[in-house]
C-alpha cells in the first residue's frame, strides 16, 4: 500500500459520490469516482486502489460483478459493498466473494469511516503476513538442510524441497500422521519428532546413518525441537536434517592421514590398505590377513568389523596357536555336559558367541588337520555341532583369519588343507612390515609416547635425535610390537621429558650401533635331535630356503624374517 491511501467510489448517484469523497478526503485518502462498472474498470487498469466503495445496484451491472473483477486486478484491495435494498442473499454472496463489509443506505458517516479504517488495517495485516510468509517460504525452500514440520497430532504439515528429496516425502503425504508415512527409511527422524511432541524435550542425534532402499547411504545429523505457542502449549515440532555425508568422508580422509580405526600409519601402502578395508567392510566374505608377527593383524581385523554393518554385533577373538587341539575345539564350537572328562557343565563356543558378528581366528596356520576339516564345514554351511552333541547349530558369522605363515607352502607340504586354504583366501589383505614403511616410525613414536605418558602418568614429549636415528636404522624384525616394547622400556626408565639413547634396552642399542656382521648374534633354531645354526641349515640345503626351513622346523616366512634380521646372509634364492 502507498503512503497515502487511495479509494475508488463506484455509485450511479452523484450525490453519494460527492458525500463519500468528502468523508474520505477528510481522512487523507486520494479519491476517484466512477458511475458504472465499465468506468471503474478503466480506472482499475491505470491505478491501484487500497479501498473500493461500490453500490450493489449500478444500472445494467452491479457491485457484486465488480467485486469478482477486482480480484483479478489486486487480491489485496478491500471492497465494501453498499446498497439501498439490502437482502440476505446478496449479502451472503458478497461476503463469499471476499467483500470486506456490506453496508445499508442511508450511510452513517461515522460507520463508513470506521469501516474504511478497519479495511485499511486488514489490508496492511494481509500484506505484512504475506511478506512474512514469502520470507519464510524463501528460507524454507532455499535451505540446503531438510526441514520437516508436524502439528500437535504429529501430522506432516510441511517438508521443504531438501526434505522431499532426501527423505522421500511427497505432496500426497501432507496431512498424514507422520508415523504412518512409508518413505523407504528406518524412520528414526519420524520417531524422534513423536518423542519431542510427547515430552517437549529437544533432541539431537549426531551422525545418523540414513539408508533408503533406492538411494545411496548417507550420514545425517538430526535436530528436533518443539514449536511452542505464546501460552506455553506445544503446537507441533520441527526437525532439521543436515546431510553430513561429505563432511564425514572428509573427516575420514583426514583421519587416514595419520591413522585409521585404531591403526597408526600414513604411508602410501597403509593408505591402500585402509581403502581396501573400506571396500571389504560390508562384503560378507572371508578375509585372510597376512602379516609378520607384530604388524597389527588383530587391529586390522577389528577395523574390518567396526567399519562394516556388523559393528554393533560381537567381535570375538581366538588365538588358535595358544590352545591344544581339544581345547580349541571346545572353545570354537562349545561342548555339552559330560562330553569329556572335566566337562561338568555345558559351554557355548566362540562361533555361537559371535553370531551376527565377526570371529577373528588368529594364527590359523597352526590348527590341526582335523580342526581344519571342522572349520571348513562351518565356512561352507554356516553350522557346527558342539563337542558331544549331534544337533547342528546355525550361525551367521563373518570369519576373518590371520597368519604370519605361508599357507600356500603349508598346502604344498600337506600340513594345510587345500580346500580350506581356498575358502579362507577369498580376499587377502597384506599388512606391510615396519621396515617397508619407515616414514611411519615418527608417527608411531608419537602415538606410543602419548600412550605411555597416560599409562605411567609422566610427561614424555619426544625422543632425542640419536634415538630417532637408531630407530630409522633398525630393520624391526618384531615390527610395531617391537617398537612399542622398546618405547615402553624407555618410558619406564626415562627421568626427563625426552627419551635418550641411554633409556633404550642395551641389547637393542648395541645391535643397531654395530656395523660389523660378526657382531650380529648367531641365530639358531631348536630341532628334535640337534641344534643347528641358520648358516648350517642353508649349507645343508644347498642355499634352498624352503628346504632350509624344513630342516629347521620353521616356516619359510619365519626363515625370511631371520634372514632380514641378519644382513650377512643373501635374501635371493640361487
Amino acid at each position: 500500500m502507498s503512503m497515502i491511501p487511495r479509494a475508488l467510489i463506484v455509485d450511479d448517484e452523484l450525490s453519494i459520490q460527492r458525500l463519500l469523497r468528502t468523508f474520505f478526503e477528510r481522512e487523507g485518502f486520494i479519491v476517484d469516482c466512477a458511475s458504472s462498472t465499465s468506468e471503474a474498470k478503466g480506472l482499475l487498469n491505470d491505478k491501484k486502489y487500497d479501498l473500493i466503495i461500490a453500490d450493489i445496484y449500478l444500472g445494467n451491472s452491479n457491485g457484486v460483478d465488480l467485486l469478482r473483477q477486482v480480484r483479478a486486478y489486486d487480491r489485496h484491495t478491500q471492497v465494501v459493498l453498499i446498497t439501498g435494498r439490502p437482502d440476505i442473499e446478496s449479502a451472503v454472496e458478497a461476503l463469499r466473494l471476499g467483500a470486506f463489509d456490506y453496508l445499508s443506505k442511508p450511510l452513517d458517516p461515522q460507520q463508513i469511516v470506521a469501516t474504511a479504517r478497519r479495511a485499511l488495517r486488514s489490508k496492511l495485516l494481509m500484506e505484512e503476513n504475506e511478506r512474512k510468509q514469502a520470507n519464510l517460504d524463501a528460507i524454507f525452500n532455499s535451505a540446503s538442510d531438510g526441514i520437516i514440520l508436524v502439528d500437535r497430532d504429529n501430522r506432516l504439515v510441511r517438508a521443504n524441497d531438501a526434505a522431499m528429496r532426501s527423505c522421500g516425502y511427497t505432496l500426497a503425504h501432507l496431512g498424514l500422521p507422520i508415523l504412518t508415512v512409508e518413505s523407504g527409511c528406518g524412520g528414526t527422524c519420524r520417531q524422534t519428532l513423536a518423542n519431542v511432541l510427547r515430552d517437549g524435550a529437544r533432541r539431537t542425534i549426531r551422525r545418523l546413518e540414513c539408508c533408503q532402499k533406492s538411494a545411496p547411504k548417507r550420514i545425517v545429523s538430526l535436530s528436533a525441537s518443539p514449536v511452542i505457542e505464546s501460552n506455553g502449549a506445544i503446537s507441533g515440532a520441527v526437525a532439521i536434517v543436515r546431510d553430513e555425508t561429505e563432511l564425514a568422508s572428509l573427516e575420514k580422509q583426514l583421519q587416514r592421514q595419520s591413522g585409521y580405526s585404531g591403526i597408526v600409519g600414513k604411508n602410501s601402502a597403509m593408505q591402500r590398505m585402509y581403502t581396501l578395508i573400506d571396500v571389504l567392510a560390508d562384503v560378507q566374505t572371508t578375509v585372510l590377513v597376512n602379516g609378520e608377527s607384530g604388524t597389527g593383524k588383530e587391529l586390522v581385523a577389528a577395523a574390518l568389523h567396526r567399519q562394516g554393518a556388523r559393528r554393533d554385533k560381537p567381535f570375538v577373538k581366538v588365538n588358535c596357536s595358544a590352545l591344544s587341539e581339544n581345547l580349541l575345539e571346545s572353545e570354537l564350537f562349545g561342548h555339552v555336559r559330560g562330553a569329556f572328562t572335566g566337562a561338568v557343565t555345558s559351554k557355548i563356543g566362540r562361533f555361537q558367541k559371535a553370531d551376527g558378528g565377526t570371529i577373528f581366528l588368529d594364527e590359523i596356520g597352526d590348527i590341526s588337520l582335523s580342526m581344519q576339516m571342522r572349520l571348513l564345514r562351518v565356512l561352507q554351511e554356516q553350522e557346527f555341532e558342539p563337542v558331544g552333541d549331534s544337533t547342528p547349530i546355525k550361525v551367521d558369522v563373518r570369519v576373518v583369519a590371520a597368519t604370519n605363515q605361508d599357507l600356500a607352502e603349508k598346502v604344498q607340504l600337506g600340513t594345510f588343507r587345500r580346500d580350506l586354504y581356498y575358502r579362507l583366501n577369498v580376499v587377502r589383505l597384506i599388512i606391510p612390515p615396519l621396515r617397508n614403511r619407515q616414514d611411519d616410525i615418527p608417527l608411531l613414536v608419537e602415538h606410543f609416547l602419548e600412550k605411555f605418558s597416560r599409562k605411567f602418568q609422566k610427561t614424555l614429549s619426544a625422543v632425542s635425535r640419536e634415538v630417532m636415528e637408531l630407530f630409522m636404522r633398525h630393520p624391526w624384525p618384531g615390527n610395531v610390537r617391537e617398537l612399542e616394547h622398546i618405547l615402553e622400556h624407555a618410558a619406564i626408565l626415562c627421568t626427563s621429558t625426552v627419551i635418550a639413547a641411554d633409556d633404550l634396552p642395551q641389547d637393542f642399542t648395541n645391535y643397531v650401533r654395530s656395523d660389523r656382521p660378526e657382531e650380529i648374534p648367531v641365530i639358531s633354531f631348536a630341532v628334535p635331535n640337534a641344534t643347528i645354526t641358520l648358516e648350517e641349515a642353508l649349507e645343508k640345503a644347498g642355499g634352498n630356503k624352503a628346504k632350509a626351513a624344513r630342516l629347521l622346523g620353521v616356516s619359510r616366512c619365519t626363515l625370511y624374517r631371520r634372514l632380514q634380521a641378519s644382513p650377512s646372509f643373501p635374501l635371493s634364492d640361487p
